[in-house]
């Protein structure tokens, strides 16, 4: 019921851990099922979520079976079509913050049985409060994969080419800048999905100097060098 609840409003874990007032970790091992939900962190969560998260023993009658496959919003996929997309993956983008640096994070993609769709969600972000998830979108027409965020009608949405054979996949990041006060300008941005093989990998903002850059960077040239997509700026 709580990844549930997750899926459907949008937020990340560490999000929820914040607004109900309990550590991450506990929350972690809860939804791992390393360890049980008390009362008191089940009575939190209810307030944080605004839902009752315990069942009424009088109810008997079984919950209704999810369909078998993603809604047509999505591609109408079934969990087998789109299997090998699951997995955790080393996502990069530009720094917005600091010119040259690369910023990079871990994404999560996994079905979601109770909602009949691959669900993602971000962690490993420097900034923990903006780290989104949302659901996977994989329309047969196009052949691409969109990651899409929608938070009480604002949109974030990555577009990426099927993953190629070593699984990496590449695109498009469309989102909000934070500048000056509260202001909010659109921005777009080379994005490199890169299945998380590797031991030495690191996250955060990834300055120049930095060990590790120049072999991020490379992964992101690969979005214009290779044709994965087009970043017009004079359209007259």
């Amino acid at each position: 019921m709580v990844r549930e609840a997750l899926a459907r409003r949008r937020i990340s874990r560490q999000t929820l851990a914040v607004q109900a007032q309990i550590s991450l970790s506990t929350l972690e091992k809860a939804l791992a099922g390393r360890r049980p939900f008390t009362l008191a962190t089940t009575i939190r969560l209810e307030e944080a979520l605004g839902q009752s998260l315990r069942r009424d023993p009088g109810r008997t009658a079984p919950a209704p079976e999810p369909p078998p496959h993603a809604p047509d919003e999505l591609g109408s996929y079934s969990r087998e079509g789109v299997a090998w997309i699951e997995g955790c993956y080393l996502t990069l983008r530009p720094s917005f913050g600091t010119v040259g640096a690369i910023f990079a994070y871990r994404t999560e993609i996994a079905w979601d049985a109770g909602l009949s769709r691959l669900v993602f969600r971000e962690a490993e972000r420097m900034d923990a409060p903006f780290a989104q998830s949302g659901s996977v979108a994989v329309p047969s027409q196009s052949g691409m994969i969109y990651l899409v965020t929608n938070w009480h009608g604002q949109h974030r949405l990555a577009v990426l080419c099927r993953p190629n054979i070593q699984g990496e996949m590449y695109g498009i990041l469309t989102t909000l800048h934070a500048g000056r006060g509260t202001q909010l300008t659109p921005a777009a941005a080379p994005l490199a999905l890169i299945p998380e093989r590797a031991a030495d990998l690191a996250y955060g903002r990834i300055a120049p100097q930095e060990p590790g850059h120049a072999r991020y960077r490379a992964y992101l040239d690969r979005v214009r060098e290779d044709g994965y997509a087009a970043f017009f700026t004079d359209v007259s």
